[in-house]
């Protein structure tokens, strides 16, 4: 009947010790996302369903193999990659840490100690023999203790760490994306830079030749010394955009080479600019689907977890703490009776002990733990607003980009065509240089802001596929 009685109080205190938790369980906060995503839609883009371009490897999304091969070679060489996964590490040691508080400690050992008195200590023994001057003796011990979680305060501490590696993970999920982001837009815009330096190349070309006639004429006296110092003029302010255009090539293939994690060198060229392939259909899915795709979200719920989470392991500090301990051994100066059960000692204690009185300290933890908890929240719910806000914005500038690039096209044709007009007009005789003169800046401008609005476009699919959590797996 005892056994019967012990062993049911045991039970019962066991289920108490792991049942037992203090401060609330979390619960994932409800959510308004609207039913689609803001904006007008372009008819490529689909909306609703439940497929988007983030569902696709970054690998189908950019098909340049150049970029292709700059985005793997980021992703195994890049610091801030590899920094993030050290901070993985360092979260999962964490755990570890929090988590070993939930068991018992038990250490072993031995010990060992001799004493020499001087001869001179030695006394008679009633029996005439000289006592002994030389004292030794040890052996083996352990000892244990557990402090008790009756109140679930290192079991929350364990969910804290839980979910602060889970955001950890998250956070290095994010890297990734920001990573496959920078080395597409820095290509991007290093091919741009490469364009707008050919468009000069071939803009001085032209206005060489174009000097050259003007200066024929001007010698057979079909031409003035005007028109040659503005054709002069027009060489000379393509030839000064060169080295700016160079200089901010060299700057981009550095930006690269960092992302890169590698020394600043040349970096590896593919398709132009204008060359970009494009989806040729944009799913976009449903908002309320980024609640689990996008890193940032997954890692802002996290945090928001670990904080509730903390709740609890404040809210244990006002209960009572509980904690068992015991030694045990054997000592003796026989090494063959060490283990005997004569030479064996134990020490056995349980202690409670509560808070009685410490300034507030304990309250106003807990309250903090609350108002953390709080703005773990806002930053969660600002997160989501944050995740709508770059999905409505990348479809806008998808959508109109498009356009704007399309209309710089036409635009490049016409001013294309109307020097080819001006220059046969002046040729004949029939108009002034000046028409020339103009007509020739009107194309060199339009040929950059062409290869700047191409740039923009490939920009945005990135911007718009990063936007919907794509990128990371």
């Amino acid at each position: 009947m005892k056994k019967t009685l012990l062993s049911t109080t045991l039970l019962a205190g066991l289920l108490l010790i792991v049942g037992c938790k203090a401060g609330p369980n979390y619960k994932r906060p409800t959510v308004s996302t609207p039913a689609d995503f803001r904006g007008a839609l372009a008819p490529e883009i689909a909306a609703g369903g439940t497929t988007t371009i983030a569902d696709q490897q970054w690998t189908s999304i950019f098909g340049d193999p150049a970029l292709q091969s700059l985005v793997k070679e980021a992703l195994d060489n890049n610091l801030d990659l590899k920094i993030a996964a050290e901070r993985v590490l360092e979260a999962q040691s964490q755990l570890g840490i929090a988590r070993s508080q939930q068991y018992p400690s038990v250490s072993a050992g031995g010990s060992y100690s001799a004493l020499q008195l001087p001869a001179s200590f030695a006394t008679k023994n009633s029996d005439g023999a000289k006592s002994a001057t030389f004292f030794n003796g040890g052996g083996p011990s352990a000892s244990a203790a557990w402090n008790l979680d009756f109140w679930g305060l290192y079991r929350r501490q364990s969910e804290a760490a839980r979910a602060d590696l889970l955001a950890t993970g998250w956070a290095q999920r994010a890297t990734r994306v920001a990573i496959v982001e920078d080395v597409a837009e820095a290509y991007f815009q290093l091919r741009s830079l490469d364009a707008q330096l050919e468009i000069t190349n071939k803009t001085i070309e032209a206005r060489t030749d174009s000097l050259k006639l003007v200066a024929t004429l001007q010698k057979y006296g079909a031409g003035s010394l005007a028109d040659t110092r503005q054709a002069e003029e027009l060489l000379h302010a393509a030839e000064a955009n060169l080295p700016e255009l160079r200089r901010q090539i060299a700057l981009q293939e550095n930006i690269l080479s960092l992302l890169l994690g590698r020394n600043p060198g040349d970096v590896t060229r593919g398709l132009s600019v204008g060359e970009q392939p494009h989806p040729g259909q944009v799913p976009v899915g449903v908002p309320s689907e980024l609640l689990e795709r996008r890193p940032d979200i997954q890692q802002a719920e996290q945090r928001l977890i670990a904080a509730n989470a903390r709740i609890g392991v404040a809210k244990a500090q006002f209960f009572p703490n509980i904690s068992l301990s015991s030694l045990g051994g054997a000592a003796s100066s026989q090494l063959q009776s060490v283990l005997s059960g004569k030479s064996t000692y134990w020490y056995a204690a349980a202690s409670l002990s509560e808070p009685v009185f410490d300034g507030g300290r304990i309250r106003s933890n807990y309250h903090l733990s609350q108002q953390q908890q709080q703005e773990m929240l806002l930053e969660y719910r600002k997160t989501i607003l944050n995740a709508l806000k770059d999905v409505s914005s990348s479809l806008a500038s998808y959508r109109e980009v498009r356009e704007r690039r399309s209309s710089k096209a036409q635009q490049v044709e016409s001013a294309t065509d109307a020097v080819r007009l001006a220059r046969i007009r002046y040729s004949g005789g029939d108009t002034s240089y000046l028409e020339v003169l103009t007509t020739d800046t009107d194309l060199y401008e339009a040929q950059l802001s062409l290869s700047q609005a191409q740039e923009v476009e490939a920009l945005s699919i990135v911007q718009l596929y990063v936007a919907l959590g794509g990128g990371w797996k």
